[in-house]
């Protein structure tokens, strides 16, 4: 019987050691944060590669879109670091994923504005839902985001503007 406890209390000492020493899960605002990350990253990509392929005032709104998002993803990247402790990924799973499979599909035309005010229109809502379901400076950051990208489509690149 003796022998048994002791089993029994190996076996519960164990499991308790396993536990605690396993790797903490993720905390529950990365999800969140690492997709506002790739999609600024991949907007500022966008935006850098349309005014390239652009003349007149869009390479001007173009690019100053294209720097802001970059901030955005520095500002997302060190949050993401304070975090956890580690390095911000430098893309993420699915942005991988698609960057092979454009990698070796034939090139397509070169991005517009318009292809711009669809990607910052799609990071907006993103960023507009995580931050409704956070809190605190992380909400306000995806807000921030969310409005700055709002901005950028509406303001910066509407025919209003002259710039297309």
């Amino acid at each position: 019987m003796l022998v048994g406890a002791t089993a029994l209390a190996v076996l519960g000492v164990t499991s308790v050691t396993t536990v605690a020493c396993g790797t903490a899960p993720p905390p529950p605002d990365l999800d969140d944060l690492t997709t506002a990350l790739d999609r600024a990253r991949a907007d500022s990509r966008l935006a850098t590669d349309a005014a390239a392929a652009s003349r007149g005032s869009a390479v001007d709104a173009l690019t100053a879109i294209a720097a802001e998002r970059s901030a955005h993803a520095e500002a997302l990247s060190e949050e993401i670091l304070r975090m956890t402790g580690h390095a911000a990924p430098t893309t993420s799973v699915t942005a991988s994923a698609t960057t092979s499979a454009a990698a070796t599909s034939a090139p397509g035309p070169d991005p517009t504005a318009d292809d711009v005010i669809g990607a910052l229109r799609a990071s907006a809502d993103s960023a507009t839902r995580a931050a409704a379901a956070l809190t605190g400076y992380r909400a306000g950051l995806l807000g921030s985001i969310a409005a700055a990208c709002t901005a950028a489509y509406t303001v910066a690149l509407t025919p209003a503007a002259g710039v297309r």
